[in-house]
């Protein structure tokens, strides 16, 4: 296997953005992609999943390096070489591979296997948070969230079903697989730009974790309902929901950011969603006026995002402690306000992209310690491990 300058060079580029100026590893990599029109499909997707797995093992290549955490342009090579002599790549003549310990980095490679926050590449206090947490399962799910993430895509059925969708991408070079589990789930086999195709502008489909795709159907929707979605963001389960609902039926869609929901608005378009009426909240007064008024509610929490580290590999290392601590605040607050919209006998579900039992089953227990009108009917929690995709939780609740 041969490397390529301009590639690498593009690589070296992206990480020093991600690394040193604090940009997002997603935003950097679209943007690198688009810089030569000359690189086909297996130069962007040398760069784009190269730059992804250095951001996921940096702490790993760090150790091997020994560069410290220093990322000067010296470092980044240095880590870069680790890389590729793992990766079985044969070094090309240039000047930043003179006098690589090729057997040195194999070695110290084999050496840090018996080190958890290594061989994982995990920061210190994420580490210990997982096996406080998770206790023995924190081995193979954290194993499980290093494995770069599938594209699933969920078949808008507004529009079009799996089988047709299938053929269309078929038609369009885009192979997929099929998944018995997730009804409305197509699972590329390669990983490529699907908003290009014709299928995408057509709102037949939109990306969507297969363990996202769970969530709207836990909330038991039905026709002609009238279902809130609190925290809707850019609408992903929204437009499930839309599509769950068969276009009857009220969806109001609630977000602290109007921009999320002009977003929102265009997907829904393209989606030939036309249920969904989109709200900014502007403090307490839009939540009061929708008190005990909704069939179903919809809360997708904020939470750690631990559950989604195989799609986000840099937020191990943007996180912090103290960011949790402060999320699970927010959280048991969301709960409590936001239920108040759920009608006697109506539900409501809570769900968090997060693996952390304090931010999922125990704020439900808290909650239900104080609002005796509400009873727990079943949760899921889906694990990266049993399931390889997202870490995800969803709890059903009903009030009396």
């Amino acid at each position: 296997m041969r490397l390529h300058r301009t590639l690498v060079f593009a690589v070296i580029d992206s990480l020093n953005q991600i690394f040193n100026e604090n940009k997002y590893a997603d935003k950097v990599v679209e943007k690198t992609l688009k810089r030569d029109k000359r690189w086909g499909v297996r130069d962007r997707k040398f760069i784009a999943e190269t730059t992804y797995e250095m951001v996921r093992w940096k702490r790993l290549y760090n150790e091997i390096a020994g560069t410290k955490e220093h990322y000067t342009t010296e470092n980044l090579w240095k880590n870069f070489t680790v890389w590729a002599i793992l990766k079985g790549y044969q070094l090309p003549d240039w000047s930043q591979f003179v006098g690589v310990p090729a057997r040195k980095i194999k070695g110290k490679f084999d050496e840090v296997q018996k080190i958890r926050k290594i061989k994982e590449s995990i920061p210190d206090w994420l580490d210990e948070l997982g096996e406080k947490e998770l206790g023995k399962d924190w081995d193979a799910t954290i194993k499980a969230l290093n494995q770069p993430a599938e594209v699933i895509l969920r078949t808008n059925t507004l529009k079009t079903n799996k089988i047709a969708l299938k053929k269309q991408l078929h038609s369009e070079n885009i192979e997929t697989l099929v998944s018995k589990d997730y009804p409305d789930a197509l699972a590329l086999e390669e990983r490529k730009n699907v908003f290009l195709t014709e299928a995408f502008k057509k709102g037949y489909f939109e990306v969507q974790d297969a363990s996202s795709q769970l969530v709207a159907p836990f909330l038991e929707v039905e026709p002609g309902l009238r279902v809130i979605d609190t925290c809707a963001g850019a609408g992903g389960k929204t437009l499930h929901l839309a599509a769950l609902m068969q276009n009857k039926g009220q969806i109001i869609a609630l977000d602290i950011y109007g921009n999320k929901l002009k977003e929102l608005k265009r997907r829904a378009k393209r989606a030939g969603a036309h249920n969904i009426e989109t709200r900014t909240i502007e403090g307490s007064k839009t939540l009061k006026k929708l008190k005990g008024t909704a069939d179903r509610v919809l809360i997708d929490a904020p939470c750690s995002g631990l559950g989604v580290l195989k799609r986000n590999p840099d937020a191990k290392w943007k996180l912090q402690p103290e960011f949790i601590e402060e999320i699970k605040k927010t959280q048991a607050e969301i709960l409590e306000n936001y239920a108040q919209m759920v009608k006697k006998g109506g539900k409501l579900v809570y769900a968090t992209c997060s693996i952390l039992p304090s931010e999922n089953e125990k704020q439900v227990e808290k909650f239900l310690k104080n609002n005796t009108d509400f009873k727990l009917v079943r949760e899921n929690k889906v694990s990266p491990v049993d399931s390889g995709y997202d870490g995800f939780y969803m709890a059903l609740l009903e009030r009396n």
